[in-house]
């Protein structure tokens, strides 16, 4: 895992095959990929995947990059993280390749509606409104949590420390949803509400905190553990955890984003991430990532519910 922040963005553009390089001229093949093969394919996922996937050998993904630990480039600049080592396990399951579309996060599901893209691997919490427009293969439970300054020099203990506090978020995450939701909370604590302030992407986020416009991000705790571990080596931000729950607060599920329309595409998914349960390779890719504590414990979908 990279020991810093500095994203290493390419001049050259996505998408990203997965197993290839994310930068350079001609792709080569990443160190810890091999070409997808149907000989590797599990029987049933194979059989399941639409005819037209088979027969373009490809599922575009949609993914916000960069969000670490989940997407990232690392020091040679190869795509990396724990989306695209379970695309590429799920892809060889399928016998397709799973491509990566940067795609940013405020527009990712209509770039599914417009045909762009197929499916979203991109973090994406499992909720019963997002549930209205898609289908999801869920494959993390996790919560949030909330990253502040080194030191926590407010002193921010629990979220209702919140109130009345500017907290920055990733626009069109459910983070800001989670917020908003405290309003009756923190009246009732004689407090103001929480000031939620959106940015477009992650980077931006961490950027406000660190200039001091926010006294806290609220973020997913996988992204905020990495965040807080190596940023500036461990010295920029701090975490406040839920002691409760390892998981962080309010847990939710992330999931594999699917249209409605395409419910045979979803199926073949859930089956294919049953076998790599079953396999233990997804085991293998938490652990690789060190959000072990957010694994499912069986494949599933849409088991997402509204947060109270």
């Amino acid at each position: 895992m990279k020991t810093s922040l500095r994203y290493l963005l390419c001049a050259t553009a996505l998408p990203v095959v997965l197993g290839l390089s994310a930068c350079g001229g001609a792709a080569t093949p990443a160190e810890s990929g091999k070409p997808v093969s149907t000989a590797d394919a599990d029987p049933a996922a194979a059989a399941a995947l639409p005819e037209r996937f088979k027969s373009a050998g490809v599922i575009k993904v949609a993914s916000d990059i960069p969000y670490p630990p989940l997407e990232m480039f690392d020091e040679n600049q190869k795509l990396t993280g724990l989306d695209v080592d379970l695309a590429a396990a799920l892809g060889a399951k399928l016998g397709v390749k799973l491509e990566l579309q940067k795609q940013a996060f405020d527009s990712i599901i209509p770039s599914l509606q417009s045909g762009k893209n197929d499916i979203i691997m991109s973090g994406m919490n499992d909720t019963p409104e997002r549930q209205k427009t898609l289908d999801f293969v869920d494959y993390l439970h996790a919560g949030f949590s909330i990253l502040v300054k080194e030191g926590n020099p407010e002193n921010i203990t629990t979220a209702l420390d919140l109130c009345g506090k500017t907290v920055a978020v990733q626009k069109a995450t459910v983070q800001g949803d989670i917020l908003r939701g405290y309003e009756q909370k923190c009246k009732d604590k004689g407090a103001a509400p929480v000031n939620v302030m959106e940015l477009p992407m992650e980077t931006d986020v961490q950027t406000a905190v660190r200039a001091g416009k926010a006294s806290a991000e609220v973020v997913d705790s996988a992204p905020a553990a990495y965040a807080a571990k190596t940023a500036g080596d461990g010295k920029v931000f701090d975490i406040v955890r839920d002691p409760s729950n390892p998981a962080g607060y309010e847990p939710v599920y992330t999931g594999i984003g699917v249209l409605k329309k395409d419910a045979e595409l979803s199926k073949a998914l859930l089956l294919a991430m049953e076998a790599i349960i079953k396999d233990g390779s997804y085991e293998e890719i938490l652990k690789k990532y060190e959000l072990s504590d957010y694994s499912v414990k069986k494949a599933g979908m849409n088991m997402g519910k509204d947060v109270k």
